[in-house]
């Protein structure tokens, strides 16, 4: 049995923990009934051993097994993780929807899509992760009665993400503390109105509206001063054509949409500028969580 789950990108500028996409760079996670417990990690955390005594994963997935089948059983994982972590690609999310997605099939209980993303809403209270995590494609996503409600859009292929990965790490709980108390009316309207336009733009697929759609008032420009070089990522990529750039969840990555013929060009000079930083070009990804039995 093989789970995967992709990379994503949220908040997308104005759309503060509603708005997220999801990029072909995957976890995945092999399993299989065992003797004895195990974990190996191969690829992103496998350097780190607090990861095999305390892994979000296991935790989750003893959590629902134990519900679904009123019992424990021993099991053998093997993780490949490429996404990296605690740099805003929504690795934690990937770990929460693969750990309830396999519980339930280590249980042999078949459930959909939505189901799983209304359980992972327990773990992560904000749904611009979790959307696209589990459904793929771009999502727009709001809670109410404790349930995820979304729209997905499918994006095309002659788009490209091109991810800035800085090599310092900023977790979500941090950042949040550096965000206003409050904010202003004017603020507030005006980040309403850009993520009504962004939304809008995806949908509508004009790409060229994003540039101003994703303009933020709510949090980009507060987090980034935690690593003053995004600014300057930022500023790069819109000289070099990018149709939108925006700080990937909390950060530290920077997330950028190029067509796909500017991508090259775009990732080299990005390479360039910040040699310390990880550039990657990836393809988004519209299938979200993929169960191979």
């Amino acid at each position: 049995m093989i789970i995967s789950v992709p990379a994503t990108s949220a908040n997308l500028g104005p759309g503060f923990d509603s708005l997220g996409l999801s990029v072909d760079l995957r976890n995945r996670v092999e399993f299989k009934p065992s003797r004895f417990f195990s974990i190996a990690i191969k690829g992103e955390g496998e350097n780190n051993p607090r990861l095999k005594g305390n892994n979000l994963f296991v935790s989750i997935f003893n959590d629902h097994y134990k519900r679904l089948t009123q019992r424990r059983q021993n099991f053998k994982f093997v993780f490949y993780n490429q996404i990296p972590m605690t740099r805003g690609l929504g690795s934690s999310s990937a770990a929460i929807v693969s750990a309830i997605s396999t519980a339930h099939e280590a249980a042999g209980v078949r459930v959909s899509k939505r189901r799983i993303l209304n359980h992972a809403l327990v773990y992560e209270p904000h749904p611009d992760n979790i959307a696209p995590a589990v459904m793929g494609g771009f999502n727009a996503a709001t809670v109410e009665k404790q349930k995820v409600f979304s729209q997905k859009k499918h994006l095309p292929d002659y788009l490209k993400a091109v991810v800035v990965i800085p090599n310092k790490p900023m977790s979500t709980a941090k950042s949040r503390t550096a965000l206003p108390r409050s904010y202003s009316k004017e603020n507030a309207v005006y980040n309403l109105s850009h993520t009504a336009l962004t939304v809008a733009a995806f949908f509508n697929e004009d790409w060229e509206m994003l540039r101003l759609a994703a303009q933020d008032r709510f949090h980009q420009k507060a987090r980034m001063k935690i690593l003053p070089e995004l600014f300057a990522v930022q500023k790069m990529a819109y000289e070099e054509g990018a149709l939108m750039s925006t700080l990937s969840g909390s950060g530290s990555t920077f997330f950028n949409m190029a067509y796909d013929e500017d991508a090259p060009k775009l990732a080299a000079s990005f390479q360039q500028r910040f040699p310390d930083f990880t550039v990657k070009v990836l393809d988004f990804d519209n299938d979200g969580l993929i169960i191979k039995r």
